[in-house]
């Protein structure tokens, strides 16, 4: 399964677990609250919806609705419609669990920390921590490359070039703060444990602008 593929999944359980949801509802909540997924098309997610009713994970109830009056004359067709809704299983729930409990390079990258985050109230503080460290690891690695570039590159830029680059470094710097005020509020309302590994990160990727991963 491609990273995307999970991440709509965890996405879509971690929506259900709120309420119960019909695919047009679904869809646009996943549009406009999940900026992953801004691009999201039912072609993409009726097909992850089944597969989730295969496992198990969800289920299908039909709900009936009324039609306005004035669709209902302009089409001479009954004055209810059926739909289908969506709701979380009991294993729905469990897999949703473990898949928040899951911490690494998946849980902290640009395309799908947002997702994360977005479910932390639903995770558990260790988990939220590790996530968090390995997120502004990430973001440091990037500012050191934005800064290393930026001294071997000055004189060679034109102004525009050199504005994208200084914007750049800019949204890292404030997303690597707001990260750490993140860190430091977790750790001053978490009961200490053993401390926490330093992630293992990989190679930099495209900066985010704010707070925003893109």
């Amino acid at each position: 399964m491609s990273r995307r593929s999970a991440l709509l999944e965890l996405a879509i359980l971690g929506l259900l677990h709120e309420s119960p949801l019909h695919g047009y509802e679904l869809r646009k909540r996943l549009n406009a609250t999940l900026g992953a997924f801004r691009a999201l098309s039912f072609g993409t997610l009726y097909p992850c919806l089944r597969e989730l009713v295969t496992r198990g994970w969800i289920a299908e109830n039909t709900e009936t609705t009324s039609l306005p009056e004035s669709r209902t004359a302009a089409t001479g067709s009954g004055s209810r419609r059926a739909r289908i809704v969506y709701e979380l299983t009991a294993d729905g729930k469990d897999q949703f669990q473990l898949m928040l409990s899951q911490t690494g390079p998946a849980a902290w990258e640009d395309d799908t920390f947002n997702v994360h985050f977005a479910f932390f109230a639903r995770t558990e503080a260790d988990v939220r921590l590790r996530i968090l460290e390995g997120r502004r690891s990430r973001l440091e690695e990037r500012l050191d490359s934005f800064r290393s570039s930026a001294a071997q590159r000055r004189e060679r830029l034109d102004h525009y070039t050199t504005e994208l680059q200084r914007h750049g470094l800019e949204s890292a710097e404030r997303e690597v703060r707001w990260v750490t005020e993140l860190i430091e509020t977790e750790r001053s309302t978490t009961p200490a444990t053993a401390p926490t590994p330093a992630p293992t990160t990989a190679a930099a990727v495209t900066p985010p602008d704010n707070h925003q991963a893109t």
